[in-house]
This record gives structure tokens, sequence and C-alpha cells, in this order.
């Protein structure tokens, strides 16, 4: 079966090569991408809803409410249970750091299992109660049709780099039926390297998904009633985006102590006994917690003010205004610990909606705070849209997907100017602290993030050293004599030789300079045969493993002098020598195929 399918795939990719240009063919690619993606992400919210509206209103029980406590523990149980049982031969990994690792450094090789195990596992966390978002899943999702689709074509890694990124676009237009945010949020997130040409397959593969999921969930996520904006709020939207520029840094700090508590459980079930209960906890105290937690944007966007003090225990006190406000700020931190404990505990989810109801919290406690003192009238409604754009702009530094995104979700482009100023200024505070976003700031830490300010890193990332190597040439061994193997060593035209073991592991080098020089002056004297490649063995002052990385190949011939260096395998046995001008053969080559790319 397999065989044949790689048959019609040789002979499908030979006609198209022969009929269709290739950029016509990446835009008809693009499409089918955005209408898997779109299919998916209507499966991931129908599963997750479908299993939600189950738990809150279809199971009728007289102690089901004692199970609220446990629900997200079972969610991230079944979650984890999934990943350990199911997904065997491959990695499983949650988040859009991977993916940006992929991109980077595994030729946009996203694994297909993730087109279906990330819908599954989200739907399990977020539908019993995981305090994350449904959208990395998705995104992951998308991206995982695009570039095995890609792959299975036999397309070039930039090609599925664009179609890995249409996939991604598709899913974020799928989930939130915005296809410019997605467009947007491709380009600016996972693209190191925009082009106008990538720009058609992108905008169809979106577009092509946001019809496809509105044609089976048609659920609108929020609608905005709102009169626009005033100059008299100016001062009081730059005062919000002070605030959430300080909270997005907040956050990242929270991220990072969050995650170094639950890498010290090297048990993956004791994760989610802490995790659960600790996420029990906090949903018990702070029903909006539970899922998304979009349904209480919904409410205040109408104006029900009591929508997070609503269906706690301190909901009695809900006429206060100052419970409200106090209440509200503490669901804002608590909101933050418990998506990071849904992810460390190793439920499935993103930090994209978390910081879109962060940020609208944050918007709404200010403006109440604001009406009810009697400094001033605000519009509610709007501070919390606001909020919303400039939280995701800065925790992700995308400010323009956090525009766009609002914006189209809650049909708010009336109220451009403030999302443009809340956005830009919150996430410059969070820049001044932070060069890199919480998504990529694990791979910068690692030296294994490529960017479009460091073209040359980018370039590099693409060349794996292990297709570099010159593994054929001749090698010596240590108890061989120079006099035998002079001939040789002249015929094989290469200046360095390496020497080896029996267990072939490399133990040194000669340099042909050298053994010429010793059978020079040895020319004629009495012992010349006796001249052993022991004698002329050096130490070699680098050696490089064949996962090393081009970078950091090219920095050890700066500093070394050698323009070959010998590359061993993890036993240390010798695989061959790499040569700087390979390594800059293959850079210009790549570089003038990335220049004719979609040309």
């Amino acid at each position: 079966m397999q065989s044949r399918l790689v048959t019609f795939l040789d002979h499908l990719n030979s006609y198209r090569k022969s009929k269709i240009s290739n950029r016509n063919f990446l835009v008809a690619v693009s499409v089918l991408v955005g209408i898997m993606a779109g299919l998916a992400a209507s499966l991931l919210k129908s599963l997750t809803h479908h299993i939600e509206h189950f738990l809150q209103n279809d199971l009728h029980w007289r102690y089901k409410y004692y199970l609220y406590f446990l629900f997200p523990g079972i969610g991230i149980f079944f979650s984890v249970l999934y990943v350990r049982k199911f997904i065997r031969k491959g990695k499983f990994e949650t988040g859009l750091t991977p993916l940006l690792y992929t991109i980077s450094k595994k030729s946009s090789n996203v694994e297909p299992h993730n087109s279906y195990s990330q819908i599954i596992t989200a739907a399990l966390t977020v539908g019993f109660g995981g305090s994350t978002g449904l959208e990395a899943p998705i995104v992951t999702s998308g991206a995982s049709i695009g570039s095995t689709l890609g792959r299975y074509l036999g397309l070039s890694y930039r090609e599925i780099t664009l179609l890995l990124a249409c996939g991604a676009a598709a899913g974020i237009a799928g989930a939130f039926n915005s296809p410019v945010a997605g467009i947007v949020f491709a380009i600016e997130i996972l693209l190191p390297e925009f082009t106008i040409p990538a720009f058609i397959p992108l905008l169809l593969s979106a577009a092509t998904a946001s019809v496809v999921a509105q044609l089976f969930y048609k659920e609108q996520l929020f609608y905005l009633v709102t009169q626009g904006w005033e100059m008299k709020a100016l001062l009081f939207y730059i005062l919000l985006a002070g605030l959430i520029g300080l909270y997005s840094i907040y956050f990242g700090k929270a991220n990072n102590l969050v995650k170094g508590l639950f890498y010290k459980i090297k048990n993956p079930y004791k994760k989610v006994v802490v995790g659960g209960i600790a996420l029990g906890i906090l949903v018990f105290l702070f029903p909006t917690l539970y899922g998304e937690g979009y349904l209480t944007i919904k409410e205040l966007l109408t104006g029900n003010h009591n929508a997070v003090v609503s269906n706690s225990i301190f909901s009695e006190y809900g006429n206060f205004p100052i419970v409200i406000i106090l209440f509200t700020v503490v669901t804002i931190f608590a909101k933050s610990l418990a998506t990071l404990t849904t992810l460390g505990a190793g439920g499935n989810g993103g930090i994209f909606a978390p910081s879109l109801i962060i940020g609208g919290l944050i918007g709404f406690v200010l403006a109440y705070t604001i009406n009810i003192s009697g400094f001033a009238q605000v519009n509610t409604a709007n501070f919390i849209v606001a909020g919303m754009a400039a939280a995701l702009g800065s925790i992700m530094h995308a400010p323009l997907t956090g525009i766009f995104l609002i914006a189209e979700i809650t049909g708010g482009y009336i109220l451009m100017v403030p999302l443009m100023i809340t956005t830009a200024l919150a996430y410059l505070i969070n820049r001044s602290v932070n060069k890199y976003s919480i998504y990529t700031k694990p791979l910068a830490e690692k030296g294994e993030l490529s960017h479009y300010e460091d073209k040359d890193t980018t370039v590099l990332n693409m060349i794996k050293l292990k297709y570099l190597v010159q593994k054929e040439g001749l090698t010596l061994n240590i108890d061989e004599s120079i006099t035998e193997k002079i001939s040789d060593m002249i015929a094989a035209k290469q200046s360095v030789f390496a020497v080896l073991n029996a267990e072939s592991e490399l133990i040194g080098l000669v340099f042909l300079n050298d053994a010429l020089n010793v059978m020079f002056n040895a020319n004629g004297k009495e012992g010349n045969a006796k001249i052993s490649v022991k004698k002329l063995l050096h130490k070699p002052e680098v050696v490089l493993s064949t996962e090393t990385e081009l970078k950091e190949v090219l920095r050890q011939m700066d500093v070394s002098g050698y323009n070959n260096l010998p590359v061993v395998d993890e036993f240390n046995r010798f695989v061959g020598f790499v040569a700087k001008s390979q390594i800059f053969n293959k850079y210009r080559a790549l570089l003038a195929r990335m220049a004719d790319y979609m040309s």
C-alpha cells in the first residue's frame, strides 16, 4: 500500500512539474491545506465544547458538582495517558516553541501525528476545565497538515515551510473566524522572512479555512456593541498599556518559575496529581478559570459587571464594587498561575486564550475603577477589547497579531487607534526587558533560534553538518609505515589524514607536508623504512561531532586556523572531514535557491 502511494506521488510530482508552474501549484496546495485545517479547527472546537456541555449540563448526578474539583486533573490525566500509550514512535510537544524549533532546526518537519494528537489532547485538557486555550494546538495541527503534505509532494524546505505557515494561519482563521489575523500571525511569528509571493498562498489558505470552519461551527466568539472612543480617554489607554506591559513581564517570570518547579518532578503521573490538585483548588475558588474563560469576557462586554464574581463562593458580595475590583485583580494573577500549572502538569493548550482573558480583565478592572471613582467616565467594553489586544501583543511579541485578531473577533475596527496605542506601548515595555518572546526565549538561550535579523544564522541552520562530511578518503593505522603509504597519500590528494585504531576511533592526524619532509630528509639514509605513522601523529586541536552547528564549525575553523576538521559520531568513530570551501559552496547554493524561490 505504501509503495503504491509513493509511486502515485512520484507520478503526480512528475506530471505537475511538467504542466504546472511552481507558484500555481503552491497556490492550489495552499487551498487544500486551508480546507483540511479548517476542518481540524471545527473538529477541535466542537469536540471541546461537547465535552464541556456534557460535564456541565448533560451529566445529571446528585454529586456531580463535587467533581468540578477533580475535572481539570482528570482531563490532564487523560491527555498524558493518551500521549504515553498511543504516541510511541514520535515525540509529542505542546506550545509554539517546538514549532519554531522545527522550522529552525528540523527542516520544518512536523511529525504527522500532530495533525490529530494535538486535537485529542487539547480537547481533553480544555474540555475538562484545563485553564488554557485551543489556539496553540490548532496552530500545530494545521502546521502538521501543511508540513506533511509538503513532504509527501517532495517539495523543498522553503516550500514546506510556506505550507506549514499556511496551515498555521488557517488554524487561527478557522478557530477565530479571523483570516487576516491568521495571515499576520504566520508572518509575524513563524516565517523568518516574508516575501510578497508567499502572501497569496497564505491569503487563500486562511480564507478557505475560515469559510470551511463557518460551515461546521458558526458560533461567534465575541459580540461588541461600541460607540467608538473619545479623545479624553487617551491617557487612560496609555495607563492601561503600562499596566499590561508590566503584567506581561511578570507573566514571563512566572512562566519560568512554574516550568522550573514542574521540571523537577520527573514522574509524569506525579505531575498530573500535583497539577490537578492545585488547578482544582484554583477553579473551585475562581470559576472564571475553568476552561478557556471566554464566557466571562462575553458577559463583561454586555455590561454584566458581576460576571467575575458570579458562581463563586463570594457571589453574595457581588453588589459591592470593592469586592468586584479585588476579586478581579486576584483572578488575573490566578489565571496565569492556572494556565502555567495546566501546561506544566502535562495538559495541552496555549497562552493565546489566557492572554486575551488576562488583558480583558485588566482592561475591565481599570475602566470599572475609573467609573465608580467618579473621576471620569469611560467605555468599559472598549477597555476590555484594548486590553485583550495589548496582552496578546506584548506577551507573544506579536503586536500586529493582537491588533488584527481583536479587531476581527470583536468587530472593533472603530477602535483601531486605541488598539494600536495600547498594544504598541505594552509591547515596547515588555521588549525593553525581554528581547525575546515567551516562545522564542528558550530557543535563544540554547542558541537554536533563527531570525530574520541574522540571515547568516538562518541560512546556516538550514544546513546539516552530517551532509557535508567527506566520507571517502584515505585513513591510516597507527602501526603502519609512512614509507609504505607515502605513494597512496600523494595519490589521495589530501592534505591531512585521520589515524584510526582497530575500532575506527580517531586517535590523531598526520599531515602530508610532515610526511614529505620526513621522507625527504630520510631519503638515502639507513633505516628510513622505520618511519612510522606514530612518529608523525598529531593530537587534533578540534574534533567536531556530527550534530555540531555550522555556525560553530566556522568559528572553530577561524580559531584553529584549519580549513579541514575531523568529524566523529557519538561513539568517537571517525566519519570524515569537513572543508570550509564545501560549507561556503553549500551556503552560496542555498542563497541562490532562496533568491529563486517561487520565481
